[in-house]
């Protein structure tokens, strides 16, 4: 019997070699077109073991391995065949394997894989690729980290059509499925000549032969009451629904149920179907519909009662993006369900009943009151304004209905304004649809005041639900300002979206400095830090993320006037058409100097003014945007100048680059101070 959980590198050979498609290779006698990276370390072909490696012989921090350039409009699978050995299991820098996607036409390549585990044996990684209609590459990185010797092996990439929960299991790396290890009743491979069960094995439904293969679990050996065994599918990497196909053979002498679960990253197990036949002497299809919004595995599970249970086969697992079920309609779109409160109130509203609780109010560039979380300039919600603030009152805000059964991620900003302890003045409800309260699913207790902070909630309701906003106004102390802006909803539990792979061309300042360096650093370069800054009167009092973490900045009192810092981009890759350029910037204080854009394109020696500020601008953070083009390789450069006093303390977060033009344009690219319109509320 072969079992799954010992997959020898022999066994992963792959037959037909000659037959794999564009950008696969199993390393026999050549890399296929891969292409290693000279200015990095080399990897190696080893004709004889089919694989290819680094290691640490050689001084170096990473070895990067290229595909030809691919194409495909239709769904493909990757399934990469890999191994990392360690000496040190507890290093605090691991090596690591990562897998990129490098589209045409952008400047940052997509991570979609990383794995850091070291194996005495070679392991198996699926991931879905969507349609595209863009050019791609795959690019491999072996990251050697501080191992004194370590190695990183890939034995073989196969690209296929289709998508990776699909599997006939006829070759021998049976699509990354895996069994989970019972002493007693597992799952095995069948067919193929395998004589080696008591039970009566059919043959395969693929090729209708005692050649085929298939997957198999009998009661031969059980001797537990409900001994469970358990195929489990690699994970979904992308969103998918649609329908969920399989063949099975079943043969019943006592009680045995087979069962189809989707299983999420927490845990969480939801039955899709189950058998409803006793015997089935031939295969037979079941369809289920399938619906996998964030990362899921499909778990086949058969419960044996007794050793003369009888026996389930599995073959031809296949998936659709069309359901089973003559079912209309479109998804769930969770974006519809979020709001930035710009033009309106998007999908929420307020109950007459409850009166005018939240105002849409936008707050024009000031340095005493701050604007919106948006773009700083822009339209928020305010609770217990002038209008309302009376003790005893309540303000909700209710939003759209969600589906149930589904796990969601929500997440908001908010901001106090008051005199003393504003814990318990917003709160987040789930009512039912008839507006019935089901549960409190979050408070504030005490937050920093005026400073824009996120809060992230995850919940799962079995019905349709909505969320409430409520605004308590207890008594005329407690009763400040509540400010709400940026709602949105996201599906997976936000644990999981935590976990999540970078969106690639982002830079939050929240681990490190990105793809960031400095041309000098000392008391007067750029500093990263969290909260406010230690002057008085200058800088934000929190970032720009999410109210608490970590933003980048210029320390007047460590500098003199007119002395300058720059952050500094590693070289991007160049491309046809215009690029947009997104973040944010704080220049708060009366003595505030200069901040500045710069695109340095490979081979010019000047570089050319993108944007540009001077003075104080807002006690907020303030979006920027910047659209440029450049066919060559690049850096963006942010330049800080310090002004005439220590009020001048100049920070930045939350950089994005995206391919394509700006959604919006700013009007003003270079401009002085702001607007003589100190602290006016627009209603």
């Amino acid at each position: 019997m072969l079992r799954l959980c010992l997959l020898a590198a022999q066994a992963l050979r792959l037959a037909g070699a000659a037959l794999l498609s564009p950008g696969s290779c199993a390393f026999e006698d050549s890399a296929c077109g891969y292409e290693w990276d000279y200015a990095h370390l080399p990897w190696a072909l080893h004709g004889e073991g089919h694989y290819i490696s680094v290691d640490t012989s050689y001084e170096g921090e990473k070895a990067v391995l290229s595909s030809p350039e691919l194409y495909s409009e239709e769904w493909s699978c990757i399934r990469l065949i890999y191994q990392i050995a360690t000496t040190s299991e507890t290093s605090p820098d691991p090596a690591r394997l990562n897998l990129y996607l490098r589209q045409e036409g952008e400047s940052f390549d997509r991570l979609l894989w990383s794995a850091k585990e070291p194996s005495d044996s070679w392991l198996i990684a699926s991931l879905d690729l969507t349609n595209s209609t863009k050019k791609y590459k795959i690019v491999l990185e072996g990251e050697m980290g501080q191992d004194k010797s370590a190695s990183i092996a890939v034995f073989e990439i196969k690209i296929t059509p289709g998508y990776c929960i699909e599997c006939d299991f006829e070759e021998n790396h049976l699509c990354g499925f895996v069994n989970r290890w019972n002493p007693n009743v597992n799952w095995f491979v069948g067919g193929g000549n395998i004589r080696n069960s008591q039970s009566i094995l059919p043959k395969d439904h693929t090729l209708n032969s005692e050649l085929g293969h298939y997957m198999y679990v009998d009661s031969v050996y059980v001797k537990h009451f409900q001994e469970v065994a358990q195929l489990i599918s690699p994970k979904t990497t992308t969103p998918m629904s649609g329908c969920l196909s399989f063949y099975y053979q079943l043969k019943q002498e006592s009680s045995i149920v087979f069962t189809v679960y989707l299983r999420d990253t927490s845990g969480f197990y939801e039955e899709i179907w189950k058998t409803e036949s006793a015997l089935s002497a031939d295969w037979v299809l079941a369809e289920v519909d399938f619906n996998a919004p964030y990362p899921m595995e499909v778990i086949f599970e058969v419960a044996f009662n007794s050793a003369k249970g009888g026996y389930v086969a599995l073959d031809d697992i296949s998936f659709s993006p069309v359901y089973c079920s003559n079912q209309t309609g479109t998804p769930f779109n969770p974006a519809q369900a979020g709001c930035n409160f710009e033009e309106d109130l998007c999908s929420f509203y307020q109950d007459h009943k409850d009166g005018p609780g939240w105002s849409r109010v936008k707050v024009k560039r000031n340095v005493y009151r701050a604007g919106d979380h948006t773009t700083g300039f822009g339209y928020y919600l305010l609770a217990n304004t002038k209008f309302t603030s009376q003790p005893g009152y309540i303000g909700r805000l209710y939003g759209p209905t969600l589906p149930g059964n589904l796990q969601f991620c929500l997440r908001f900003y908010y901001a106090l304004y008051g005199f003393f302890k504003m814990s318990g003045t917003l709160a987040v409800y789930i009512f039912e649809e008839n507006h019935v309260v089901q549960e409190k699913i979050w408070s504030v207790l005490d937050s920093p005041k005026g400073v824009w902070t996120q809060a992230e909630i995850s919940f799962k309701k079995p019905m349709p639900c909505k969320v409430v906003f409520v605004s308590w106004c207890k008594s005329f102390w407690d009763c400040g300002l509540v400010a709400l802006d940026d709602i949105s909803l996201s599906l997976g539990s936000c644990q999981a979206a935590d976990l999540s792979l970078p969106n690639p061309g982002e830079c939050t300042f929240e681990k490190d400095e990105c793809v960031f360096t400095q041309k000098k650093r000392g008391r007067g370069s750029w500093h990263r830090r969290r909260g406010p800054t230690p002057t008085s009167y200058t800088g934000p009092k929190g970032d720009h993320t999410t109210g608490v973490g970590y933003y980048m900045y210029i320390e007047a009192s460590n500098m003199v006037y007119g002395q300058r810092a720059y952050l500094v981009s590693r070289s991007l890759r160049g491309t046809s058409g215009k690029q947009c350029l997104t973040f944010f910037y704080h220049m708060y204080g009366a003595g505030t100097g200069l901040l500045s854009v710069y695109l340095k394109k490979e081979g010019d020696e000047e570089e050319i003014p993108l944007w540009r500020r001077t003075g104080e601008q807002s006690i907020s953070w303030l979006r920027g945007l910047i659209e440029y083009e450049s066919d060559r390789n690049y850096q963006i450069i942010f330049e800080a100048i310090r002004g005439v006093s220590m009020r001048s303390d100049t920070a930045i977060d939350d950089i994005l680059f995206q391919a394509g033009p700006c959604l919006e344009v700013e009007e003003i690219q270079f401009s002085s101070g702001y607007p003589d319109s100190l602290n006016e509320i627009e209603y």
